[in-house]
């Protein structure tokens, strides 16, 4: 899967560049407008076209050179960063990528950049809460901007009609926004402005473009709509290989996490009886094979497999009465636990008749298992996905290569197992 991003300057690539890395990707930047990279590494590629103050004439021929380039590339998504004061060759850049992608291709632009403090309402892009016509912009000696108003902003240089389409359809939901979309397209406009005030609303409209096959959906933003459609592409278009999600912790914040992926991506979680694990008797084995065989068959129907202990329908597990009754300690029947899933894991991903596109584990003792079942020498680090949450791959023994990322139990945000999720979609 390759992103090519056409970006009107230097800085402007390198940040959405950094979002893509962040989603996973190899990204890069190229300073050169006509030069793509040489080594085929990189899977997300930012080129600076140096026009945002540039003629007309020369913003429309370097980004048709960089078109014509990534289509040589291989580019299978093709995103437009502007400038987050909406500043520069805007409309003229749109139709260029427009007129060379063909009447397939329609413009989604989303001015908003909530973490800079920009956000759309109403259509009108404020900064800190101050509509753009009385920022410092105004002011820009170069190309003064006069009016706040992202649709007109866009026609004054288009000749493509542009609609729009509210906050209130985007705080509808996905479903709401994808009709809203499709009804534009099928009305014949290419470009369609839509407002949003927070990442999760900037995610929401991603998803409804990604949900619309039949038409190439071009991305034109800052960085936030580009990265989050990216990285809903690449997850539709990797369904075919799995991800396993193994969670031991019985937290309410892990609970909350898995209920943020359940929300967000459909998976129905496969659960484990902890209490049949806590034993060194049949149970342990019986229950390990009968979860395996679950997943296995879960995995004809989700891509996602989740598998934990973690069940809001189970009672809880008094594991000082448990050690008592069978004459051991709780150390031994947490290690027992958390061995069970290891089990569990090894064997989902080497007896899956599907590739495995990577494996997240939430929990040392977990994670050590599934080394240690596993027979791995170590795990090759590579990044920190989140604050201790690392990825990189396991290293020798049965699963040597797989992708790999490892949290803390009690590690993150509600969002931080789905974050997790989607980086390893990306790494697919």
């Amino acid at each position: 899967m390759k992103i090519g991003v056409i970006a009107d300057d230097l800085t402007g690539s390198n940040a959405t560049g950094v979002r893509l890395a962040r989603q996973g990707f190899e990204a890069a930047t190229m300073v050169h407008y006509s030069d793509l990279p040489k080594s085929d590494s990189y899977n997300a590629v930012c080129i600076d076209t140096d026009s945002r103050y540039a003629s007309e004439e020369v913003a429309r021929t370097r980004v048709k050179t960089v078109l014509d380039n990534l289509k040589k590339w291989g580019a299978n998504v093709i995103c437009k960063r502007i400038d987050s004061t909406v500043r520069g060759n805007i409309g003229i850049e749109i139709d260029t990528v427009l007129n060379e992608l063909g009447e397939n291709a329609v413009a989604v632009v989303v001015a908003s950049f909530p973490d800079s403090g920009r956000i759309t309402s109403g259509g009108y892009l404020l900064v800190n809460g101050i509509p753009l016509q009385v920022t410092d912009v105004a002011h820009d000696p170069v190309a003064p901007l006069t009016q706040s108003y992202v649709p007109a902003l866009v026609q004054k240089q288009s000749r493509y009609p542009v609609s729009y389409i509210g906050l209130d359809t985007v705080l509808a939901g996905e479903k709401e926004t994808e009709q809203a979309l499709r009804e534009q397209i099928a009305a014949g406009t290419r470009i369609i402005v839509l407002d949003a005030v927070t990442d999760e609303e900037i995610e929401s409209i991603a998803r409804a473009m990604v949900a619309i096959k039949e038409c190439q959906m071009i991305p034109v933003d800052p960085g936030p709509l580009t990265s989050a459609y990216a990285k809903f592409y690449t997850r539709q278009h990797a369904s075919d290989k799995k991800i396993i999600v193994t969670v031991g912790s019985i937290t309410s914040n892990a609970a909350s996490q898995l209920q943020y992926v359940s929300e967000k991506t459909n998976a129905q979680p496969i659960y484990v009886d902890a209490k049949k694990l806590a034993s060194f008797g049949e149970s342990w084995e019986e229950e390990t094979d009968r979860v395996i065989q679950t997943v296995l068959d879960e995995m004809e129907r989700q891509s996602i497999l989740v598998i934990t202990t973690n069940s809001p329908y189970a009672d809880p597990l008094n594991l000082k009465e448990i050690a008592r009754e069978q004459g051991t300690s709780q150390d031994a029947l947490a290690k027992r636990i958390a061995d069970g899933l290891g089990k569990i894991t090894r064997f989902a991903i080497q007896k899956s008749p599907y590739e495995i596109g990577g494996c997240f584990t939430s929990g040392g003792d977990v994670t050590a298992s599934l080394c240690a079942l596993a027979r791995a020498e170590g795990i090759k680090l590579e990044v920190e996905v989140l604050p201790l949450v690392a990825y990189g791959h396991l290293i020798g023994g049965y699963l040597d290569g797989i992708p790999l990322v490892t949290k803390g139990g009690m590690a993150g945000d509600k969002k931080a197992i789905y974050a997790s999720i989607q980086y390893l979609m990306a790494k697919c």
